[in-house]
């Protein structure tokens, strides 16, 4: 494998991970935007609506443990992008050595 083969494959590998990053994001975003609504309706029909106060509490629950869910998953994706460019790192020093 030549060093510019090494350098491609990598790039791609790094641009992949952060891709993926982002749409994890947008997942992120969309139970943020689940758990909200669940608050609107746990607030507004608190005395009156029973089953859209139950439905408020069931989505704030849902997109709390998916906000979780999906934070966590950037986080660990973050940490494993900064790996690979610490290895990419390091091959690549290793090779001109």
């Amino acid at each position: 494998m030549t060093e510019q083969e090494l350098i491609k494959g990598y790039e791609t590998e790094i641009q992949y991970q952060k891709h993926m990053i982002e749409n994890l994001g947008r997942w992120f975003s969309l139970f943020f935007i689940i758990a909200s609504s669940g608050v609107v309706l746990t607030y507004f029909f608190k005395g009156s609506q029973l089953a859209l106060f139950i439905l408020g509490i069931v989505l704030l629950v849902l997109g709390i443990l998916g906000m979780l869910l999906f934070g966590y998953g950037i986080y660990k994706g973050k940490q494993n992008v900064n790996k690979v460019i610490d290895d990419f790192e390091t091959k690549l020093h290793s090779a001109k050595a």
